[in-house]
């Protein structure tokens, strides 16, 4: 029951939803972007993927510099839920705000956008 809990509580913040979302449309993204369509602090989307990652909601691969994330698929028990998640929000106008901002964003190289983001503040260096 406490896994179940964990996975609940981590898609239950709206940017954590947003996030899970996004992720199901895209297979992968990276931390920068995930940071650039949410319009929050680095160290806040940290924290938001963290919790996502040590729920078993997302995995996580670093190539470089980069963190990349995706939905896990270590849990085939948690299909059904990401399921209906996906078909309670996919017409959202939040995500389908967000889709189209992350078009943008995906067009941009991370490291323009993570030099974007030291510039303006709203991420950490690494």
């Amino acid at each position: 029951m406490d896994s179940t809990l964990s996975v609940i509580k981590a898609i239950s913040d709206k940017n954590r939803l947003r996030i899970f979302c996004a992720l199901l449309v895209h297979d992968e993204l990276c931390a920068c972007q995930i940071t650039e369509f949410l319009q929050v602090a680095g160290a806040t989307a940290s924290r938001h993927l963290s919790q996502m990652v040590n729920a078993g909601v997302l995995q996580n691969r670093k190539q470089g510099r980069w963190i990349y994330f995706r939905i896990s698929s270590e849990d085939p028990s948690l299909s059904p839920l990401f399921k209906w998640v996906k078909g309670k929000l996919e017409n959202s106008r939040q995500i389908q705000k967000d889709l189209a901002s992350l078009e943008e964003i995906l067009r941009i190289p991370c490291e323009d956008l993570s030099r974007k983001q030291r510039r303006s503040g709203t991420c950490t260096k690494s």
